[in-house]
């Protein structure tokens, strides 16, 4: 989809190189400039002697070329290198790439059709654009840790970070709404995607919910669980996920466990006084968590396991999609943009550092 575009990419750790993948998924070409001692992302090395599994994970399908932008010299290359480029990417703190000459104003001089992104954790004003910060930090102050609690109502860290592949996406997101706009008229564009927004931007059913009603929650029926909406452990001591919110769904699943009795409660609290919820447990406390797995791909009733991530692999729906592979010595998770195949049949591994300088040196030298 996007085999004509080129994405020049200095952004490093995960948010920017997530971005970038997304677009290398879509057939974009990805020139990863990296200082000589590389991405923070390539290290520690891991027992192979390798660059670590974070980098291997997102730097897929890219080129990496090694570039000391402290050295005027080497500025000149990465300009040449932008006035030709579809679109520049960059994770720095604000102020950075000023001080590096790779600037949206340095960038825009050479190249005016630029689509430059800068993705950082605070965006480029405000009282903490200059903060350094993490993942749990934009869950905290976006809003969307306190809705991760456990019984005691204490948040709990997550071991997805979800406010750094968030960001990412909102990133690739707004670099192909640009590309359309600069398909549509011929401009370019500059774009400011701070991590802390992303998060707060999911917070938006909540918000309005908690100015009208007060309720804190979001969709709180939700939160606080249904009988038809909620977690159940399964003999083997896992668990399965039931979302059968709708009457069509909940009388598929009253069904076929021959349970019609059940059918007008499906909306009820999972209260320990709640017959209907305490006969629930005790059902699926009576299969397994693969013998339960098989019913969900026969009842259309919104039935899913809760795999493990090294379980994934072997789900029918993962497998028939293509979505998990084995590659380059590891399993890999991509996913499938067009019907034919999954992103992964055509992915390269990622790449050494600075395996690419001297081809796209030369390249630059025969089109100056």
């Amino acid at each position: 989809m996007l085999s004509d575009i080129l994405v020049v990419d200095f952004s490093q750790h995960l948010p920017g190189p997530y971005a970038t993948l997304r677009l290398a998924d879509r057939g974009a070409q990805i020139v990863k400039v990296e200082t000589p001692q590389g991405d923070p992302a390539r290290k520690p090395t891991m027992v192979d002697q390798k660059d670590n599994y974070l980098f291997r994970a997102n730097g897929r399908s890219k080129k990496s070329i090694v570039l000391n932008l402290k050295e005027e010299s080497q500025r000149y290359v990465a300009l040449d290198l932008i006035s030709k480029a579809d679109v520049v990417i960059e994770s720095f703190r604000p102020g950075v790439t000023g001080r590096l000459g790779i600037s949206y104003e340095d960038a825009v001089k050479v190249n005016p059709g630029i689509v430059y992104c800068s993705l950082s954790g605070y965006g480029q004003d405000g009282p903490m654009h200059q903060l350094g910060s993490h993942d749990l930090n934009y869950m905290a102050l976006g809003g969307a840790l306190a809705q991760l609690k456990d019984d005691c109502g204490t948040p709990i860290p997550p071991s997805l970070t979800i406010a750094d592949m968030a960001g990412g996406l909102a990133a690739s997101e707004a670099i192909l709404a640009a590309l359309v706009q600069r398909g549509k008229t011929g401009k370019g564009a500059y774009l400011d995607i701070a991590i802390s927004d992303v998060v707060l931007s999911l917070m938006t059913t909540h918000v309005l919910l908690e100015s009208a009603t007060g309720e804190p929650h979001g969709l709180a029926k939700l939160s606080r669980g249904l009988v038809s909406y909620g977690i159940y452990q399964t003999k083997d001591e896992r668990f399965v996920a039931l979302a059968a919110l709708e009457s069509k769904f909940w009388e598929n699943f009253c069904e076929a466990v021959e349970r019609p009795q059940w059918r007008s409660a499906g909306m009820t609290p999972p209260n320990p006084d709640n017959p209907v919820y305490q006969d629930m447990k005790a059902l699926f406390q009576s299969k397994t968590m693969a013998e339960w797995t098989a019913f969900s791909l026969k009842v259309d009733c919104c039935l899913t396991p809760v795999l493990e991530v090294g379980e994934l692999h072997r789900h029918p729906q993962i497998q028939a999609r293509g979505l998990i592979q084995e590659r380059w010595g590891h399993r890999y998770a991509g996913t499938c943009y067009q019907e034919e195949h999954s992103v992964l049949e055509k992915a390269a591994p990622a790449p050494q550092l600075g395996e690419h300088t001297e081809e796209w040196l030369t390249r630059l030298m025969k089109n100056s």
